[in-house]
């Protein structure tokens, strides 16, 4: 009988309790958005450890590295936007992205099913549809999402992902790829496939979240003109 993608298996790692969130996440957000952002961590701490989509040494972590970066990002998206994330996962940045902005229109872009099946009971328990949907499928496969911005984080190499996240860009959209410090050294290497969109002259690394986060997160962002 084949395995479900949605159960656990049998040898599953026994998950941790999401801790608190920091300070700074209880004086950044609205009560009624971190509860939303708190309850999405403990999915990902329970059923996400269970059923393999993060690793048991993330939960502790889950605040800092995963939850608060990812809704950093928000500050680099105008209201009312059509965000597709590539390679979203679990949805990290864009769930996250949805759950901190009820503007947004965001297309969750995943090849997995076990993750896609997580991201479908996300949407049904934070009551998200129709403004966010699931697209199973590689980035260069899926339909076309015709977007404000895409996002991405931890998926590839900026020159790489380049090529799969500017053909779902409208033109005048913009790419916001989260990197860390090698952020400037990916850009340079990128410069041929940013040419091929129009991009390479207004693409560079913005900071965001430097107001509230003790270390503030690196995005290249990188205009469609083309």
């Amino acid at each position: 009988m084949p395995h479900d993608p949605a159960k656990p298996s049998a040898d599953a790692p026994r998950p941790e309790p999401l801790p608190p969130p920091p300070p700074e996440a209880v004086a950044h957000f609205a009560p009624e958005i971190l509860e939303r952002l708190t309850d999405y961590g403990r999915q990902l701490a329970g059923a996400g450890v269970v059923r393999g989509l993060i690793g048991p040494r993330e939960v502790p972590r889950l605040w800092d590295r995963h939850l608060l970066n990812c809704a950093a990002l928000a500050e680099a998206i105008e209201p009312n936007e059509r965000v597709a994330d590539i390679g979203t996962g679990a949805g990290l940045p864009g769930l996250v992205l949805a759950l901190v902005r009820p503007d947004l229109n965001v297309i969750l872009v995943e090849p997995l099913e076990r993750r896609c099946v997580f991201l479908q009971e996300m949407i049904a328990r934070f009551h998200l549809a129709p403004r966010v949907e699931v697209r199973r499928g590689k980035a260069h496969l899926v339909k076309a999402c015709a977007a404000d911005v895409v996002t991405s984080r931890a998926v590839a190499a900026l020159d790489t992902l380049a090529g799969w996240s500017f053909p779902h860009l409208r033109v005048g959209g913009r790419l916001l790829a989260l990197k860390g410090e090698r952020a400037e050294e990916e850009l340079l290497a990128a410069k041929t496939t940013l040419a091929r969109w129009g991009a390479e002259k207004e693409a560079g690394v913005i900071e965001c979240g430097a107001a509230w986060l003790a270390q503030p997160i690196k995005i290249v962002r990188a205009p469609r003109r083309k």
